[in-house]
């Protein structure tokens, strides 16, 4: 069992090129610095994801390939498509049918499902903006029979890369 489950929305996407596909948008200049701050903050934390599992979507990809760019040591990034605007369910339903890796594990995607993940496996009512990772440790509860059961994990923490990267800003310019 993982000792840590990380949820994240990608980060920013760019809607400039209409020719692309929602699949294939990749990520704008905002997206870029939110992606980054959250791997520095991970990595600052000692909580860097060993493993994620992300979205095939291009903004999905490549918000996980600026994580690991930063993250020390080796990763691992495995290509979901069933995470691309899934559901709550069926990302459970996913996880349930893998082996669960130890270690940190993330699980990159998208918004509606992420936002109704969080409420469905941990009960908070919470907003999930682009770039927002919450932390999750095992908690000692035995309900479920699955890893990823609600209710076996207990919320530690969250980094919202608009906050991070506003905090990281107003020090830069408080040392000037």
């Amino acid at each position: 069992m993982p000792t840590h489950l990380m949820l994240m929305r990608h980060a920013k996407s760019s809607w400039k090129d209409d020719t692309l596909t929602d699949h294939e948008r990749p990520l704008n200049k905002r997206g870029k610095r939110e992606a980054d701050i959250v791997a520095q903050t991970l990595v600052a934390k000692r909580l860097a994801p060993d493993v994620i599992w992300a979205s095939d979507a291009a903004r999905t990809q490549e918000t996980a390939k600026r994580l690991i760019r930063i993250i020390p040591g080796a990763q691992t990034i495995i290509k979901v498509p069933e995470f691309y605007h899934a559901s709550a369910d069926s990302v459970m339903q996913f996880c349930a049918r893998q082996e669960p890796p130890a270690g940190r594990l993330m699980l990159l995607g998208h918004n509606p499902g992420w936002t109704e993940l969080v409420e469905h496996l941990f009960g908070l009512h919470v907003d999930m903006p682009t770039a927002c990772c919450r932390i999750f440790k095992p908690s000692a509860s035995k309900e479920g029979t699955s890893w990823i059961s609600p209710y076996k994990w207990r919320h530690i923490d969250v980094l919202k890369a608009k906050e991070l990267l506003a905090d990281r800003d107003d020090c830069e310019a408080g040392s000037e």
